[in-house]
């Protein structure tokens, strides 16, 4: 009988790549939102459907999946509602722009953005909670105007405002990022890694030149990988 077990393994391995491959044609195909990410692709390190944020994006839903991110001085805050099951996350760059100025690449807008798309899909405000990362300072001429620090004080203010709980953080020091959050869960990793120039990190990235962060927090956590 035990002969049947890798049988059965492969089988539910074959399965489950089916479903990723059907989830990942079903989401490339759908229309997608204006400043709604759209570059979805199997990350193999999880065996998943990602989908990667740049800049200014933002992302929301509830499908077993996982929401990437890649961050220097900028900020992506993470909301979950447990109950309901679904996730969002943003990239933004600055706090705020030019007045009239709607675009996701500035917090003030981006966060409305987050947390309506989060309404849309189901969630409720008073059940959010938040996780944020970023803000790092990693350019030395920017200690004059440190755009991390400006960055982490405003969504901590805004989140404050809103009542929405941090329940977990890595924010500011020196180091560039990498994000991986999964909506259905609240499940955040964190990858820091080596200080680059912000156009470097994709290249330390696939080098793997990376050290390892790992904390826990209420609601959640945030692990190493």
């Amino acid at each position: 009988m035990s002969v049947a077990e890798p049988h059965r393994s492969t089988a539910q391995h074959h399965a489950a790549s089916a479903a990723q491959r059907a989830l990942l044609a079903q989401l490339k195909a759908r229309p997608r939102q204006p400043g709604e990410a759209g570059f979805f692709y199997i990350d193999n390190h999880f065996g998943r459907v990602a989908v990667k944020v740049l800049p200014g994006e933002y992302f929301v839903t509830g499908e077993d999946m996982l929401i990437t991110t890649v961050l220097g001085s900028c900020i992506a805050a993470c909301l979950w509602d447990g109950q309901a099951r679904i996730g969002g996350m943003n990239h933004f760059m600055l706090p705020e722009g030019e007045q009239g100025d709607a675009s996701g690449r500035y917090g003030s807008y981006a966060m409305e953005l987050l947390i309506n798309q989060m309404l849309k899909l189901g969630a409720r405000r008073e059940r959010l909670q938040a996780k944020i990362f970023g803000g790092g300072q990693v350019m030395h001429n920017f200690t004059t105007m440190n755009v991390g620090e400006r960055n982490t004080r405003f969504v901590r203010e805004y989140l404050r405002t809103e009542h929405i709980p941090i329940v977990a953080d890595d924010v500011l020091d020196i180091y560039p990022r990498k994000v991986a959050f999964f909506p259905m869960t609240g499940k955040a990793m964190v990858k820091r890694l080596a200080h680059a120039h912000p156009e470097t990190l994709e290249a330390q990235e696939t080098r793997g030149n990376a050290a390892l962060l790992a904390k826990t927090a209420a609601g959640g956590s945030i692990d190493l990988f």
